[in-house]
């Protein structure tokens, strides 16, 4: 007879809806993808009489959690509530009860992803998380098995797709950021409250998670550096585009000399460069090694079925350990490794906005206070010269984040200067 796995499936939400969505309805591909049938005995909801997005078995649904955690006939325990708690106390309870478990879930993997690994791997079962960043993109196997002997330099992209869809429209359609932001909210791509998308935390912990597999080492989220779009005006829109870039939300880490430099923040970037194109809720992932050369996975970076995808990949790999014997071999990541590079000491370059006085030693000063700290510029040109003001573009080459802050500071310091408007970094230029 052939052997059966079942699934207890923690959340009906938008992605637990997709999950369960493919796992039923694409039944027959995946049993034989699996090599085994795979059932959906149980699934935890907060509320049994709530409408769902898809019709299920009301036999199915509990709102006791021990139904599934506890449950010996359950194998493999899918988590998709999202948030911190109580979803980490009920991955460590699947797992302390020896069962296969996949998740979603960026902040659990972010922040506790270490202990979970090992505690997987003393109960000799398997964590699996591809799901937890980039929404359908397959990123982090890839980077585990099909790049296992590449040394991969650099790892960055886009992986928010709120942000990217607000600053796409403000880009396209030249709307300002809390316009941008009302129509993202009723068109259900932002939440009601937004923060961890447009402050970047959604993208750092991400990015933590990404670069502890892309470098076989552990980046901890607390030394992600992150800043999110929330001071980006129509204004940086405008200009980045006159000097032939867009703007970007970027998740960037790098191995650098003394270690691996991660961070999070909006950058203009070349509108000929391949990123500049992914437009609206797609994410991006560029890699970069010192054999295969430079690899972009593109695609739907977030959703009900483009996620649900993701993790019914895990499970299926879930299900063929089970058959093999083989549960918890897997060495992943996150090992104890380089240290991450303080922001201090990052390079990168800078495009600078100032309002000034308008007189021509203005210009003077700008550049006599760049240079002192070593600051070499590409370019410095004047906009709107008026009776009461003007405005300075600036352009710098390569400089190091501590001597870039300084200058800042002299800058707004300096009575000639009404007003630092705006500093971006620029990424994507060689």
């Amino acid at each position: 007879m052939r052997k059966k796995v079942k699934i207890g499936l923690l959340g009906l939400g938008t992605v637990g809806s997709g999950v369960y969505r493919i796992l039923t309805e694409g039944n027959t591909i995946l049993t034989q993808k699996a090599g085994m049938d795979l059932e959906v005995d149980r699934i935890l909801v907060r509320n049994l009489d709530r409408k769902r997005r898809v019709d299920v078995e009301s036999d199915l649904l509990t709102t006791d959690p021990e139904m599934i955690l506890n449950n010996p006939d359950i194998s493999i325990v899918v988590e998709v509530l999202g948030g911190e708690e109580p979803a980490r106390t009920y991955i460590e309870k699947a797992l302390r009860a020896g069962k296969q478990v996949v998740t979603a879930n960026k902040e659990v993997i972010a922040k506790h992803g270490v202990e979970l690994l090992k505690m997987a791997r003393e109960e000799g079962v398997d964590l699996f998380f591809e799901a937890s960043v980039a929404g359908g993109i397959p990123i982090l196997r890839p980077l585990q098995e099909s790049l296992a002997g590449e040394d991969v330099e650099a790892v960055y992209g886009i992986v928010n797709g709120t942000t990217n869809y607000m600053l796409t429209a403000m880009d396209k359609q030249g709307l300002d950021f809390a316009e941008v932001l009302a129509d993202a909210q009723e068109r259900g791509y932002a939440e009601a409250d937004p923060t961890a998308d447009i402050a970047g935390h959604d993208a750092a912990r991400k990015l933590a998670i990404l670069a502890s597999i892309a470098f076989n080492t552990r980046v901890p989220l607390d030394k992600v550096y992150c800043t999110g779009i929330e001071k980006i005006t129509a204004a940086d829109i405008a200009g980045a585009a006159e000097l032939g870039y867009v703007i970007k939300l970027l998740a960037i880490a790098r191995r650098v000399k003394g270690g691996i430099e991660a961070r999070v923040h909006p950058a203009l970037v070349p509108q000929e460069h391949p990123l500049a194109a992914v437009d609206g809720v797609y994410n991006a992932v560029v890699v970069q090694g010192w054999a295969v050369g430079t690899l972009m996975f593109y695609g739907a970076g977030a959703g009900q079925m483009p996620t649900g995808s993701a993790v019914v990949g895990d499970v299926i790999a879930a299900a063929k350990n089970i058959a093999s014997g083989v549960q918890g071999k897997a060495r992943v990541g996150f090992a104890p490794g380089a240290p991450v590079v303080p922001l201090e000491e990052v390079e990168t370059r800078y495009y600078l906005r100032l309002r000034v006085v308008p007189e021509p030693g203005v210009l003077g000063v700008v550049t006599h206070l760049c240079s002192r700290e070593g600051v070499e510029l590409v370019s410095l040109d004047i906009k709107n010269w008026g009776q009461d003001s003007a405005n300075l573009i600036i352009r710098t080459q390569l400089v190091r984040e501590g001597a870039f802050q300084r200058v800042l500071k002299t800058l707004k310091e300096e009575p000639r200067i009404y007003a630092v408007e705006s500093y971006i970094r620029i990424e994507g230029e060689e």
